[in-house]
């Protein structure tokens, strides 16, 4: 768990460049709040929702539980509630073989880039 806190810091996006490249499919957004946090506040409208603990199964390619729709060569944006934990989390992606990860920070910065949420 410790090693998920060390490297390189990893970028932000300005939420508006963020919302728009997400509506023009360019990138992939993942939410990594827990499931009570995206239940009682919904997630970016088409966003991935994958929880900070299963992140390490799901977008490992060489585990058996990946998620076969990412593809480690598009950019992945990471949310959560502030930032702190996409920031952690885009360290793991970078390690796991991620190309492009940046931290878009919180759902609060994504609905101030103009991007719209979803229930679950």
């Amino acid at each position: 768990m410790f090693g998920l806190f060390m490297g390189n810091r990893v970028e932000r996006i300005d939420p508006t460049e963020a919302v728009k490249a997400a509506r023009d499919g360019l990138i992939t957004v993942i939410d990594i709040r827990e499931m009570g946090e995206v239940a009682a506040t919904g997630k970016a409208r088409g966003a991935k929702h994958i929880p900070m603990m299963l992140l390490r199964s799901k977008c490992d390619p060489s585990h058996p539980e990946f998620d076969r729709s990412l593809d480690p060569d598009k950019t992945v944006v990471l949310y959560c509630a502030t930032g702190a934990r996409s920031s952690s989390a885009g360290q793991l992606l970078s390690r796991l073989g991620f190309k492009d990860v940046r931290n878009l920070g919180g759902l609060r910065d994504w609905v101030r880039g103009g991007g719209t949420t979803e229930s679950t």
